[in-house]
Protein backbone atom coordinates (compact mmCIF):
# COMPACT_ATOMS: atom_id res chain seq x y z
CA UNK A 1 0.00 0.00 0.00
CA UNK A 2 1.21 3.51 -0.71
CA UNK A 3 0.45 4.59 2.86
CA UNK A 4 3.07 2.13 4.19
CA UNK A 5 5.66 4.89 3.88
CA UNK A 6 3.61 7.35 5.98
CA UNK A 7 4.77 6.66 9.52
CA UNK A 8 2.97 9.47 11.35
CA UNK A 9 -0.35 11.26 10.76
CA UNK A 10 0.18 14.17 8.40
CA UNK A 11 1.39 16.72 9.14
CA UNK A 12 3.58 15.10 11.78
CA UNK A 13 4.69 16.80 15.01
CA UNK A 14 7.94 18.20 13.64
CA UNK A 15 6.13 19.55 10.58
CA UNK A 16 3.45 21.13 12.76
CA UNK A 17 6.11 22.82 14.88
CA UNK A 18 7.81 24.33 11.84
CA UNK A 19 4.49 25.43 10.34
CA UNK A 20 3.67 27.25 13.58
CA UNK A 21 7.02 29.06 13.50
CA UNK A 22 6.63 29.91 9.83
CA UNK A 23 3.18 31.49 10.14
CA UNK A 24 4.63 34.34 12.17
CA UNK A 25 7.45 35.22 9.81
CA UNK A 26 6.60 34.23 6.20
CA UNK A 27 4.37 35.90 3.65
CA UNK A 28 0.90 34.34 3.40
CA UNK A 29 0.95 34.92 -0.37
CA UNK A 30 2.65 31.62 -1.21
CA UNK A 31 0.10 29.40 -3.03
CA UNK A 32 0.50 26.31 -0.85
CA UNK A 33 -1.96 23.41 -1.15
CA UNK A 34 -1.02 21.13 1.75
CA UNK A 35 1.50 21.11 4.65
CA UNK A 36 4.49 19.23 3.24
CA UNK A 37 7.77 20.13 5.01
CA UNK A 38 10.74 18.62 3.19
CA UNK A 39 13.88 17.43 4.93
CA UNK A 40 15.71 15.50 2.20
CA UNK A 41 15.39 14.51 -1.44
CA UNK A 42 17.12 11.94 -3.62
CA UNK A 43 16.08 11.34 -7.20
CA UNK A 44 12.29 11.12 -7.32
CA UNK A 45 11.93 10.44 -3.58
CA UNK A 46 11.60 13.01 -0.82
CA UNK A 47 11.24 12.75 2.95
CA UNK A 48 9.55 15.15 5.32
CA UNK A 49 10.90 16.27 8.69
CA UNK A 50 9.01 13.45 10.43
CA UNK A 51 10.65 10.78 8.29
CA UNK A 52 7.74 10.10 5.95
CA UNK A 53 8.71 9.12 2.40
CA UNK A 54 6.94 10.53 -0.68
CA UNK A 55 7.20 10.31 -4.45
CA UNK A 56 7.73 13.82 -5.82
CA UNK A 57 5.75 14.26 -9.01
CA UNK A 58 5.90 18.05 -8.79
CA UNK A 59 9.71 18.41 -8.89
CA UNK A 60 9.75 21.92 -7.47
CA UNK A 61 7.32 23.01 -10.23
CA UNK A 62 9.30 21.26 -12.98
CA UNK A 63 12.63 22.57 -11.65
CA UNK A 64 14.33 19.40 -10.36
CA UNK A 65 14.79 18.02 -13.87
CA UNK A 66 17.60 15.61 -12.98
CA UNK A 67 16.02 14.61 -9.69
CA UNK A 68 16.84 15.78 -6.20
CA UNK A 69 20.57 16.18 -5.59
CA UNK A 70 21.87 14.27 -8.60
CA UNK A 71 25.50 13.40 -7.77
CA UNK A 72 26.84 14.80 -11.04
CA UNK A 73 25.09 18.14 -10.49
CA UNK A 74 26.11 18.29 -6.84
CA UNK A 75 29.75 17.60 -7.75
CA UNK A 76 29.72 20.31 -10.41
CA UNK A 77 28.37 22.79 -7.83
CA UNK A 78 31.03 21.82 -5.32
CA UNK A 79 33.82 22.15 -7.87
CA UNK A 80 32.63 25.62 -8.88
CA UNK A 81 32.20 26.71 -5.26
CA UNK A 82 35.80 25.76 -4.53
CA UNK A 83 36.98 28.28 -7.14
CA UNK A 84 34.79 31.37 -6.52
CA UNK A 85 31.16 32.01 -5.58
CA UNK A 86 30.35 35.03 -7.70
CA UNK A 87 31.57 37.61 -10.15
CA UNK A 88 29.05 39.96 -11.72
CA UNK A 89 28.23 39.87 -15.41
CA UNK A 90 30.38 42.98 -15.82
CA UNK A 91 33.19 40.43 -16.24
CA UNK A 92 33.79 37.03 -17.82
CA UNK A 93 34.39 33.47 -16.72
CA UNK A 94 34.71 30.10 -18.41
CA UNK A 95 31.44 28.49 -17.30
CA UNK A 96 29.34 31.47 -18.36
CA UNK A 97 30.78 31.45 -21.88
CA UNK A 98 30.66 27.67 -22.09
CA UNK A 99 26.97 27.65 -21.17
CA UNK A 100 26.20 30.09 -23.99
CA UNK A 101 28.19 27.89 -26.36
CA UNK A 102 26.23 24.81 -25.24
CA UNK A 103 22.95 26.55 -26.02
CA UNK A 104 24.24 27.35 -29.49
CA UNK A 105 25.15 23.69 -29.97
CA UNK A 106 21.57 22.73 -29.12
CA UNK A 107 20.38 25.07 -31.90
CA UNK A 108 17.02 26.07 -30.36
CA UNK A 109 16.23 28.78 -32.94
CA UNK A 110 17.69 27.17 -36.04
CA UNK A 111 20.54 29.67 -36.35
CA UNK A 112 23.30 31.17 -34.18
CA UNK A 113 22.06 32.76 -30.97
CA UNK A 114 23.31 34.95 -28.16
CA UNK A 115 22.10 34.63 -24.59
CA UNK A 116 21.51 36.83 -21.58
CA UNK A 117 21.65 35.06 -18.22
CA UNK A 118 19.48 35.85 -15.21
CA UNK A 119 18.02 33.99 -12.19
CA UNK A 120 14.42 33.07 -12.96
CA UNK A 121 11.68 32.57 -15.49
CA UNK A 122 10.03 35.90 -14.84
CA UNK A 123 13.36 37.68 -15.34
CA UNK A 124 13.93 35.85 -18.61
CA UNK A 125 10.50 36.95 -19.82
CA UNK A 126 11.19 40.55 -18.77
CA UNK A 127 14.43 40.46 -20.74
CA UNK A 128 12.69 39.04 -23.81
CA UNK A 129 10.02 41.76 -23.69
CA UNK A 130 12.61 44.51 -23.34
CA UNK A 131 14.61 43.11 -26.24
CA UNK A 132 11.52 42.89 -28.46
CA UNK A 133 10.59 46.51 -27.80
CA UNK A 134 14.17 47.67 -28.21
CA UNK A 135 14.80 46.07 -31.58
CA UNK A 136 11.38 46.66 -33.18
CA UNK A 137 10.54 50.08 -31.78
CA UNK A 138 6.96 48.84 -31.43
CA UNK A 139 4.91 49.26 -28.22
CA UNK A 140 2.33 46.45 -28.24
CA UNK A 141 2.27 42.73 -27.50
CA UNK A 142 -0.10 39.78 -27.79
CA UNK A 143 -0.37 37.09 -25.11
CA UNK A 144 -2.71 34.17 -24.48
CA UNK A 145 -5.45 33.52 -21.96
CA UNK A 146 -4.35 30.77 -19.61
CA UNK A 147 -0.69 31.70 -19.96
CA UNK A 148 1.70 32.02 -17.04
CA UNK A 149 4.87 34.02 -17.61
CA UNK A 150 5.81 35.30 -14.16
CA UNK A 151 4.81 37.68 -11.40
CA UNK A 152 6.96 40.78 -11.89
CA UNK A 153 5.07 43.66 -13.47
CA UNK A 154 6.05 43.14 -17.10
CA UNK A 155 5.60 39.37 -17.12
CA UNK A 156 2.51 39.69 -14.92
CA UNK A 157 0.84 41.73 -17.65
CA UNK A 158 0.87 38.53 -19.77
CA UNK A 159 -0.01 36.10 -16.98
CA UNK A 160 -3.67 35.12 -17.35
CA UNK A 161 -4.10 31.70 -15.81
CA UNK A 162 -5.85 32.81 -12.60
CA UNK A 163 -7.30 36.22 -11.83
CA UNK A 164 -5.82 36.03 -8.30
CA UNK A 165 -2.40 36.60 -9.85
CA UNK A 166 -3.63 39.94 -11.23
CA UNK A 167 -5.98 41.03 -8.44
CA UNK A 168 -4.74 44.11 -6.61
CA UNK A 169 -1.88 44.88 -8.98
CA UNK A 170 -3.51 46.87 -11.80
CA UNK A 171 -2.22 48.65 -13.79
CA UNK A 172 0.53 46.38 -15.03
CA UNK A 173 2.56 47.04 -18.18
CA UNK A 174 0.25 48.58 -20.80
CA UNK A 175 -0.09 47.42 -24.38
CA UNK A 176 -0.77 43.69 -23.88
CA UNK A 177 -3.79 42.11 -25.59
CA UNK A 178 -4.84 38.55 -24.76
CA UNK A 179 -6.39 36.02 -27.12
CA UNK A 180 -7.62 32.47 -26.40
CA UNK A 181 -5.14 29.62 -26.42
CA UNK A 182 -6.56 26.88 -28.68
CA UNK A 183 -8.19 24.21 -26.52
CA UNK A 184 -9.65 21.28 -28.40
CA UNK A 185 -11.18 19.78 -25.23
CA UNK A 186 -12.94 23.02 -24.32
CA UNK A 187 -13.41 24.84 -27.65
CA UNK A 188 -14.33 28.53 -27.58
CA UNK A 189 -14.76 28.98 -31.33
CA UNK A 190 -16.96 27.23 -33.85
CA UNK A 191 -15.35 24.54 -35.94
CA UNK A 192 -13.17 21.51 -35.32
CA UNK A 193 -9.82 23.28 -35.83
CA UNK A 194 -9.41 25.56 -32.83
CA UNK A 195 -5.89 26.52 -33.88
CA UNK A 196 -7.07 27.86 -37.22
CA UNK A 197 -9.95 29.65 -35.48
CA UNK A 198 -7.58 31.47 -33.11
CA UNK A 199 -5.33 32.51 -35.99
CA UNK A 200 -8.30 33.83 -37.94
CA UNK A 201 -9.48 35.74 -34.87
CA UNK A 202 -6.08 37.46 -34.53
CA UNK A 203 -5.82 38.26 -38.23
CA UNK A 204 -9.42 39.12 -39.13
CA UNK A 205 -10.84 40.48 -35.88
CA UNK A 206 -8.10 41.71 -33.59
CA UNK A 207 -5.89 43.26 -36.27
CA UNK A 208 -8.89 44.60 -38.17
CA UNK A 209 -10.74 46.16 -35.24
CA UNK A 210 -8.52 46.83 -32.26
CA UNK A 211 -4.77 46.28 -32.51
CA UNK A 212 -2.74 47.59 -35.48
CA UNK A 213 -0.45 44.76 -36.51
CA UNK A 214 2.24 47.30 -37.38
CA UNK A 215 2.42 48.29 -33.69
CA UNK A 216 2.89 44.75 -32.31
CA UNK A 217 6.46 44.03 -31.25
CA UNK A 218 5.99 40.36 -30.39
CA UNK A 219 3.63 37.52 -29.67
CA UNK A 220 4.53 35.63 -26.48
CA UNK A 221 3.35 32.04 -26.16
CA UNK A 222 4.11 28.78 -24.38
CA UNK A 223 4.51 26.04 -27.04
CA UNK A 224 2.66 23.79 -24.58
CA UNK A 225 0.64 25.85 -22.14
CA UNK A 226 1.53 25.10 -18.53
CA UNK A 227 -0.38 26.77 -15.73
CA UNK A 228 -3.45 27.11 -17.94
CA UNK A 229 -4.01 23.36 -18.02
CA UNK A 230 -1.13 21.61 -19.83
CA UNK A 231 -2.67 22.25 -23.22
CA UNK A 232 -0.99 20.85 -26.32
CA UNK A 233 -1.81 23.08 -29.32
CA UNK A 234 -3.46 21.50 -32.36
CA UNK A 235 -1.33 20.55 -35.34
CA UNK A 236 -0.59 23.52 -37.56
CA UNK A 237 -1.28 26.21 -34.96
CA UNK A 238 2.29 27.18 -34.10
CA UNK A 239 3.25 26.94 -37.76
CA UNK A 240 0.39 29.30 -38.57
CA UNK A 241 1.42 31.65 -35.80
CA UNK A 242 4.95 31.74 -37.19
CA UNK A 243 3.58 32.62 -40.64
CA UNK A 244 1.33 35.32 -39.18
CA UNK A 245 4.30 36.91 -37.38
CA UNK A 246 6.37 36.82 -40.55
CA UNK A 247 3.63 38.52 -42.57
CA UNK A 248 3.46 41.44 -40.16
CA UNK A 249 7.08 41.77 -39.04
CA UNK A 250 6.20 40.60 -35.52
CA UNK A 251 8.71 38.72 -33.37
CA UNK A 252 7.69 35.30 -32.03
CA UNK A 253 8.73 34.57 -28.44
CA UNK A 254 8.51 31.01 -27.10
CA UNK A 255 8.31 30.81 -23.32
CA UNK A 256 9.92 27.43 -22.64
CA UNK A 257 10.54 28.10 -18.96
CA UNK A 258 8.40 25.11 -17.97
CA UNK A 259 8.34 23.05 -21.17
CA UNK A 260 12.04 23.24 -22.03
CA UNK A 261 15.16 21.27 -21.04
CA UNK A 262 13.88 17.78 -21.85
CA UNK A 263 10.54 18.05 -20.06
CA UNK A 264 8.49 16.95 -23.08
CA UNK A 265 10.88 14.26 -24.29
CA UNK A 266 12.83 16.67 -26.48
CA UNK A 267 15.22 19.37 -25.38
CA UNK A 268 12.65 22.05 -26.29
CA UNK A 269 8.89 21.54 -26.65
CA UNK A 270 8.86 23.59 -29.84
CA UNK A 271 10.85 20.81 -31.54
CA UNK A 272 7.69 18.68 -31.57
CA UNK A 273 6.11 21.20 -33.94
CA UNK A 274 9.09 22.07 -36.15
CA UNK A 275 8.71 25.79 -35.47
CA UNK A 276 11.51 28.20 -34.56
CA UNK A 277 10.99 31.36 -32.55
CA UNK A 278 12.96 34.59 -32.71
CA UNK A 279 13.45 34.66 -28.94
CA UNK A 280 13.17 31.89 -26.35
CA UNK A 281 13.03 32.05 -22.56
CA UNK A 282 14.45 29.28 -20.35
CA UNK A 283 14.67 28.68 -16.60
CA UNK A 284 13.20 26.09 -14.18
CA UNK A 285 14.78 22.74 -15.19
CA UNK A 286 17.89 24.42 -16.59
CA UNK A 287 19.69 24.43 -13.22
CA UNK A 288 18.28 21.29 -11.55
CA UNK A 289 17.19 23.42 -8.62
CA UNK A 290 19.63 26.32 -8.69
CA UNK A 291 18.20 29.70 -9.75
CA UNK A 292 19.05 30.41 -13.36
CA UNK A 293 17.17 31.85 -16.31
CA UNK A 294 18.11 32.71 -19.85
CA UNK A 295 17.00 34.88 -22.75
CA UNK A 296 17.99 33.20 -26.01
CA UNK A 297 17.71 35.31 -29.16
CA UNK A 298 18.76 35.18 -32.78
CA UNK A 299 22.18 36.82 -32.95
CA UNK A 300 21.11 39.72 -35.24
CA UNK A 301 18.48 40.70 -32.66
CA UNK A 302 20.65 40.45 -29.54
CA UNK A 303 23.50 42.27 -31.24
CA UNK A 304 21.31 45.39 -31.51
CA UNK A 305 21.38 45.90 -27.76
CA UNK A 306 23.85 48.61 -26.78
CA UNK A 307 26.17 48.46 -23.79
CA UNK A 308 24.12 48.93 -20.62
CA UNK A 309 20.73 48.43 -22.30
CA UNK A 310 20.09 45.45 -20.06
CA UNK A 311 22.06 43.55 -17.45
CA UNK A 312 21.85 41.46 -14.32
CA UNK A 313 23.94 41.40 -11.15
CA UNK A 314 23.66 37.67 -10.52
CA UNK A 315 23.29 36.59 -14.15
CA UNK A 316 25.96 34.05 -15.05
CA UNK A 317 26.69 33.12 -11.44
CA UNK A 318 29.38 30.41 -11.66
CA UNK A 319 27.60 27.99 -9.30
CA UNK A 320 24.39 28.20 -11.30
CA UNK A 321 26.25 27.89 -14.61
CA UNK A 322 28.01 24.78 -13.32
CA UNK A 323 24.67 23.24 -12.36
CA UNK A 324 23.21 24.12 -15.78
CA UNK A 325 26.13 22.59 -17.69
CA UNK A 326 25.85 19.35 -15.70
CA UNK A 327 22.08 19.38 -16.20
CA UNK A 328 22.38 19.74 -19.97
CA UNK A 329 24.86 16.85 -20.06
CA UNK A 330 22.43 14.59 -18.22
CA UNK A 331 19.31 15.68 -20.09
CA UNK A 332 20.90 15.44 -23.51
CA UNK A 333 22.68 12.20 -22.68
CA UNK A 334 19.76 10.18 -21.29
CA UNK A 335 17.01 11.99 -19.44
CA UNK A 336 15.17 13.57 -22.40
CA UNK A 337 14.90 10.12 -23.95
CA UNK A 338 13.72 8.71 -20.62
CA UNK A 339 11.10 11.45 -20.42
CA UNK A 340 9.80 10.42 -23.84
CA UNK A 341 9.57 6.68 -23.15
CA UNK A 342 8.44 6.80 -19.52
CA UNK A 343 6.08 9.67 -20.32
CA UNK A 344 4.36 7.58 -22.99
CA UNK A 345 4.07 4.71 -20.50
CA UNK A 346 2.68 7.06 -17.84
CA UNK A 347 0.06 8.43 -20.24
CA UNK A 348 -1.05 4.86 -20.85
CA UNK A 349 -1.39 4.18 -17.12
CA UNK A 350 -3.42 7.36 -16.66
CA UNK A 351 -5.73 6.37 -19.51
CA UNK A 352 -6.29 3.06 -17.72
CA UNK A 353 -7.45 5.10 -14.73
CA UNK A 354 -9.61 7.17 -17.07
CA UNK A 355 -11.52 4.01 -18.03
CA UNK A 356 -12.19 3.29 -14.36
CA UNK A 357 -13.01 6.82 -13.17
CA UNK A 358 -15.73 8.85 -14.88
CA UNK A 359 -14.29 11.99 -13.27
CA UNK A 360 -11.19 11.87 -15.51
CA UNK A 361 -12.23 13.81 -18.59
CA UNK A 362 -9.00 14.23 -20.51
CA UNK A 363 -5.39 13.01 -20.36
CA UNK A 364 -2.96 15.08 -22.42
CA UNK A 365 0.65 16.13 -22.69
CA UNK A 366 4.02 15.21 -24.11
CA UNK A 367 6.88 13.46 -22.38
CA UNK A 368 6.71 14.09 -18.64
CA UNK A 369 4.56 17.20 -18.95
CA UNK A 370 1.17 15.56 -18.43
CA UNK A 371 -2.23 16.94 -17.45
CA UNK A 372 -5.20 14.93 -16.20
CA UNK A 373 -8.38 17.03 -16.24
CA UNK A 374 -11.06 16.20 -13.69
CA UNK A 375 -14.74 16.81 -14.49
CA UNK A 376 -18.10 16.40 -12.79
CA UNK A 377 -19.52 14.37 -15.67
CA UNK A 378 -18.51 13.52 -19.23
CA UNK A 379 -21.64 14.97 -20.81
CA UNK A 380 -21.13 18.54 -19.60
CA UNK A 381 -17.34 18.40 -19.04
CA UNK A 382 -17.86 20.79 -16.15
CA UNK A 383 -14.58 21.30 -14.27
CA UNK A 384 -14.46 19.45 -10.93
CA UNK A 385 -12.50 22.11 -9.07
CA UNK A 386 -13.30 20.99 -5.53
CA UNK A 387 -12.60 17.36 -6.40
CA UNK A 388 -9.22 18.32 -7.84
CA UNK A 389 -8.23 19.96 -4.56
CA UNK A 390 -9.39 16.94 -2.56
CA UNK A 391 -7.35 14.63 -4.78
CA UNK A 392 -4.22 16.75 -4.21
CA UNK A 393 -4.74 16.51 -0.46
CA UNK A 394 -5.49 12.79 -0.47
CA UNK A 395 -2.48 12.12 -2.71
CA UNK A 396 -0.28 13.90 -0.17
CA UNK A 397 -1.70 11.76 2.65
CA UNK A 398 -0.92 8.67 0.58
CA UNK A 399 2.66 9.70 -0.17
CA UNK A 400 2.43 11.45 -3.54
CA UNK A 401 3.39 15.10 -4.09
CA UNK A 402 1.29 16.70 -6.85
CA UNK A 403 0.25 20.12 -8.14
CA UNK A 404 -2.74 21.26 -10.14
CA UNK A 405 -3.10 23.60 -13.10
CA UNK A 406 -5.92 25.10 -15.11
CA UNK A 407 -9.32 24.97 -13.42
CA UNK A 408 -9.31 21.31 -12.41
CA UNK A 409 -6.30 19.57 -13.92
CA UNK A 410 -3.82 17.41 -12.03
CA UNK A 411 -0.34 17.96 -13.41
CA UNK A 412 2.40 15.38 -13.42
CA UNK A 413 5.94 16.73 -13.75
CA UNK A 414 8.26 14.25 -12.03
CA UNK A 415 12.03 14.42 -12.42
CA UNK A 416 13.08 13.34 -15.89
CA UNK A 417 14.89 10.29 -14.51
CA UNK A 418 11.71 8.77 -13.02
CA UNK A 419 11.36 5.02 -13.61
CA UNK A 420 8.41 2.94 -14.80
CA UNK A 421 8.32 1.28 -11.38
CA UNK A 422 7.90 4.69 -9.75
CA UNK A 423 5.18 5.57 -12.26
CA UNK A 424 3.40 2.36 -11.30
CA UNK A 425 3.71 3.23 -7.61
CA UNK A 426 2.44 6.77 -8.22
CA UNK A 427 -0.49 5.46 -10.29
CA UNK A 428 -1.48 3.23 -7.38
CA UNK A 429 -1.31 6.17 -4.99
CA UNK A 430 -3.40 8.25 -7.38
CA UNK A 431 -6.03 5.51 -7.67
CA UNK A 432 -6.33 5.48 -3.89
CA UNK A 433 -6.48 9.27 -3.73
CA UNK A 434 -9.23 9.43 -6.37
CA UNK A 435 -11.27 6.78 -4.56
CA UNK A 436 -10.93 8.57 -1.23
CA UNK A 437 -11.65 12.01 -2.67
CA UNK A 438 -14.79 10.80 -4.44
CA UNK A 439 -15.97 9.16 -1.21
CA UNK A 440 -15.64 12.52 0.57
CA UNK A 441 -17.95 14.28 -1.90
Amino acid sequence: MSSAHIRTPLPGPKAQALLARDRAVSSPSYPRDYPFVIAKGRGTEVWDVDGNRFLDFAAGIAVCSTGHSHPQVVQAIKDAADEFLHISSDYWHERMTRLAERINELNPLGEPVQVLLCQSGTESVEGALKLARYVTGRPRFIGFLGGFHGRSMGSLSFTASKYTQQAGFFPTMPGVTHVPYPNSYRPLFAGADQGRAVLEYIENVLFACNVPASEVAAILIEPIQGEGGYLVPPDGFLQGLRALCDRHGILLIFDEVQSGIGRTGRMFASEHFGVKADIMTLAKGLGSGLPIGMVVARRPLMEKWKRGAHGNTYGGNPICCAAALATLDLVQGEFAANAATVGEYFMGRLRELQRDFECIGDVRGKGLMIGCELITDRASRKPATALCQRVLTRAYHNGLILLSCGTSTLRFIPPLMVSRAQVDEATGMLRTALTEALAEA
